[in-house]
């Protein structure tokens, strides 16, 4: 009876700690900066267009294989498409009695795709590199696809999120990729709009764990979830970076150091890098609610007795 005991009062609900709360506020809070900090860079200053409008022209890939999964990822990602994903999402959240989860879902993908295109029409874009043109920062293709993605993750079991994770993030990078290939976007309008999205992501499950009032243990995405997303984040950060101090270089040089196909693999490892980072950071947060809502019906389940009595 003791052991039953004290299980029971290990799976009582607990009042949640500042730092549970605040946790997603800060990294709301960074990922707007992020965005703020990739206008500056890539479109209020001539480096950062010459080396974003060349990764988007050097697009030149005719591999036939390539060409096939970049063209089906544009097709197939349509409004109708990811407003039924959304509706379904939030769904979820109503079947599973978590009408919290369902609205921040709602203010998630809402959020996140009414101020991309708000940011579209009001920022300006100075022509600094010779190629004029409408703003396009940040991509509205990436926003969506990102936006739907992170709103399954909140939503789902945490036995399957990590799965969702990793198809959604290979997902939202072929399709940053190829809004780039297809020269709609430029590579920091897809990075630009990852983060814009792990803003309000973060956001919405700030005001998620503001307003409840009783939190579970943390949990934690799965291994192979964290070793997959930190790799490709690691290595293509690292390619990317070092793509990128090359670009810019040639800027200042008379002779071309690189080519318009290197400047897209660089724009291209750029992107993996955002998407496998910002969804590390989504999966982390969003497992840290793992058990929160099986806690309260743990908690309130009177124990069972043990046959033959107490000896």
């Amino acid at each position: 009876m003791t052991a039953l005991a004290s299980r029971t009062r290990r799976s009582a609900p607990s009042t949640p700690g500042a730092g549970h709360v605040l946790a997603p506020l800060a990294v709301a809070i960074l990922a707007a900066g992020g965005v703020a900090a990739m206008y500056l860079a890539f479109v209020q200053t001539t480096t950062g267009q010459y080396a974003d409008t060349t990764a988007m022209l050097g697009g030149d890939v005719h591999h036939q294989r390539v060409v096939e999964v970049l063209s089906r990822a544009l097709n197939g990602t349509t409004l109708v498409t990811l407003v039924l994903v959304c509706l379904v999402a939030v769904a979820v959240g109503v079947l599973r009695r978590r009408i919290d989860l369902a609205i921040g879902t709602g203010v998630l993908v809402l959020g996140a795709n009414a101020s991309c295109q708000l940011l579209k029409v009001r920022l300006p874009r100075p022509d600094l590199s010779g190629f004029p043109g409408p703003n396009s920062f940040p991509s509205g293709h990436a926003a969506a696809a990102a936006s739907v993605v992170c709103a399954l993750i909140l939503v789902l079991p945490a036995a399957v999120r990590g799965i969702v994770a990793l198809a959604g993030a290979a997902y939202v990078t072929v399709i940053g990729v190829a809004t780039v290939w297809a020269e709609w976007h430029r590579p920091s309008d897809v990075v630009a709009a990852v983060l814009l999205v792990l803003a309000w992501a973060s956001f919405a499950l700030f005001a998620i764990r503001l307003f409840r009032r009783a939190a579970g243990p943390a949990g934690r995405p799965s291994r192979l979830t964290t070793a997959a997303l930190l790799a490709v984040a690691v290595i293509t950060g690292a390619a990317g970076v070092f793509g990128l101090i090359s670009v810019a270089m040639n800027v200042r040089m008379t002779a071309a150091l690189v080519s318009g196909r290197f400047a897209f693999l660089t724009g291209s490892a750029g992107i993996a890098a955002a998407v496998a980072g910002g969804f590390l950071i989504w999966v982390w947060l969003a497992a840290r609610d793992r058990a929160a809502e099986s806690a309260p019906a743990k908690a309130g389940r009177p124990a069972r007795r043990t046959k033959g009595g107490k000896k």
